[in-house]
């Protein structure tokens, strides 16, 4: 594959298409946004690989994505990153029993960054102990409150040694979202643990020149074949438009 530098505008969006996590985590989001958000998950340059919305919609979603390659997805622990053990893991099981293909899991990043490691360790562990090998479990390092190149180092590697599926930056929900400073640590942590671990970097990425540099950043330190949906995805709520523009697609 042809590294994402050197790509035409056209290619890159319809790859990135292919890539985009579709999100709708507004406090306003209401049934009939999660059916228009559905109903745009199919697009003219190919589906997404997933929708990401409130746990209370899934069923909907799941409902209405019959018959569609798009994955579902829903958020745990969100946004606040909390060091409820036992909550986070009841959120996960209750999802993926209303369908929920994927959980993205907020990291307790307070506990982190206050040294309480062991925390951190028992609630992914326990939300990973909920989530099974055929469902997807993404892990959010939240980068941005992190802050320090070693914070951020050393939630990747505990997410990836609780068993995390994917890291993912942020919850979009913070003065700082994804970075190619974090993404570039993250990538370099998957590629040291020797684990097929994936990256989402979310929050933030709103151009087709944001996404060419993350797509051209896994790319250098991974490999040209190794962004795919099962390694990487674009968390976004405003993307699609953007990449189908550039795709020659109506947006």
């Amino acid at each position: 594959m042809t590294d994402a530098s050197s790509m035409s505008d056209s290619d890159l969006a319809r790859r990135a298409i292919a890539l985009l996590d579709l999100t709708d985590l507004s406090n306003g989001l209401d049934e009939a946004g999660v059916e228009k958000l559905c109903a745009r998950a199919a697009t003219p340059a190919g589906p997404v690989a997933a929708v990401c919305l409130w746990a209370g919609f899934v069923p909907q979603a799941r409902r209405l994505l019959k018959g569609v390659p798009v994955k579902v997805a829903t958020v745990v622990n969100f946004p606040a990153g909390d060091d409820d053990v036992m909550g986070a893991a009841d959120e996960a099981r209750y999802a993926l029993l209303d369908g929920a293909d994927e959980i993205d899991l907020v990291l307790p990043w307070r506990a982190l960054a206050a040294g309480r490691r062991e925390v951190v360790g028992a609630l992914l562990g326990a939300v990973r102990a909920s989530v099974p090998p055929t469902r997807t479990l993404k892990t959010i390092l939240e980068t941005g409150e992190l802050k320090t190149p070693d914070l951020i180092r050393e939630a990747a590697r505990i997410a990836i040694g609780t068993g995390a599926d994917f890291i993912k930056t942020s919850t979009g929900k913070t003065q700082t979202s994804a970075t190619p400073e974090a993404v570039a640590i993250m990538l370099d942590e998957i590629a040291a643990s020797g684990r097929r671990v994936g990256i989402k970097p979310s929050g933030g990425i709103r151009t087709l020149a944001d996404a060419r540099a993350y797509l051209d950043l896994a790319d250098r330190r991974m490999g040209p074949d190794w962004a795919t949906p099962d390694t990487f995805r674009f968390g976004a709520s405003g993307l699609l438009d953007v990449l189908l523009t550039a795709a020659g697609g109506a947006a």
